[in-house]
C-alpha cells in the first residue's frame, strides 16, 4: 500500500504540512494543496489514488463543491477531515460522494488506519495484465490465454496485489498488512497456503499465463509464465 498518491486539500498550512509528513513516513507521497481551484489543477497532474478534503477552504468553492465534482469523474477514495462535527456536515459530505468523514482532532493511526482500508477496499481499478494473464479489477475477472480462471474472492485479491507489484519481490510482511490490514507476526503460515493455491491454478492446464516464484527470506514474485512451445 505505501507508494499511493494523496491529494490533500486543507487551508491550515499547519495541520497540512503535519499530515503530509506523518503520512509521507509512512510511505505515501502527499501533495498538500490549500483551495479548491489548486485542487483541480493539481488533481489533473498528479492523477492521485485517494483525496483527503476539508469543508472549509480558501477561496470561493467549499469542500462539498470540490467532493461534488471530483466524484463525478473520479471513482477512487474520498475522505473527509474536518472540524465540522455536525451530524448534518457528514450527511452532507456522504451526499456529496466522500467515502468516510473524519473530525478534528484525530490520531494520526487512526487517519492512517482510515486510508489503508479505503485503499485495500478501492482496489486497482484499470486491468492488469502479466505476460498473458489478464485481471480485470472491476468485472473481478482473470482471464489465462483468454480462459476464465475460477478463484476465490480471497485469491483474486491477492493475486491483484501480486499482478500490481509484478516483476518485485513481495514481502509476507506485505501481503499480511496490504491485504489484511494487520502486522505480520512471523509465525502465521496462512499467506503462504494462499499462495500454494493460487500457484497451482495459474499453473494449471490451459493456464501457465503467470508464475508466482518464492525467494528464499525474502516474499514472492509474480512473473509471466514461458511461452508454450
Amino acid at each position: 500500500m505505501p507508494g499511493h498518491t494523496i491529494l490533500l486539500v486543507e487551508d491550515d498550512q499547519r495541520l497540512a504540512d503535519l499530515v503530509a509528513g506523518f503520512l509521507a513516513r509512512h510511505g505515501f507521497r502527499v501533495r498538500a494543496v490549500a483551495s479548491a481551484e489548486a485542487a483541480e489543477q493539481q488533481f489533473a497532474r498528479l492523477r492521485p489514488d485517494l483525496c483527503i478534503l476539508d469543508i472549509h477552504l480558501d477561496g470561493p468553492v467549499d469542500g462539498l463543491s470540490l467532493c461534488r465534482g471530483l466524484r463525478a469523474r473520479f471513482d477512487g477514495p474520498l475522505l473527509f477531515l474536518t472540524a465540522r462535527v455536525e451530524d448534518e456536515d457528514e450527511l452532507a459530505s456522504l451526499a456529496a460522494g466522500a467515502d468516510d468523514f473524519l473530525r478534528k482532532p484525530v490520531k494520526p493511526e487512526i487517519l492512517l488506519a482510515r486510508l489503508r482500508a479505503l485503499l485495500r477496499r478501492a482496489g486497482p481499478r484499470a486491468r492488469v495484465e502479466v505476460g498473458a494473464l489478464r485481471i480485470d479489477p472491476r468485472a473481478r475477472e482473470v482471464r489465462a490465454r483468454g480462459q476464465v480462471l475460477a478463484l476465490t474472492d480471497a485469491e483474486f485479491d491477492l493475486l491483484c496485489f501480486l499482478a500490481t507489484r509484478a516483476g518485485r519481490v513481495v514481502s509476507r510482511e506485505e501481503l499480511v498488512w496490504g491485504l489484511r490490514g494487520i502486522p505480520y507476526d512471523g509465525l502465521d503460515r496462512s499467506m503462504d497456503v494462499r499462495v500454494s493455491k493460487l500457484r497451482r491454478k495459474l499453473s494449471g492446464p490451459g493456464a501457465n499465463a503467470a508464475t508466482i516464484k518464492s525467494v528464499r527470506g525474502a516474499g514472492y514474485l509474480l512473473v509471466p509464465a514461458e511461452a508454450p512451445r
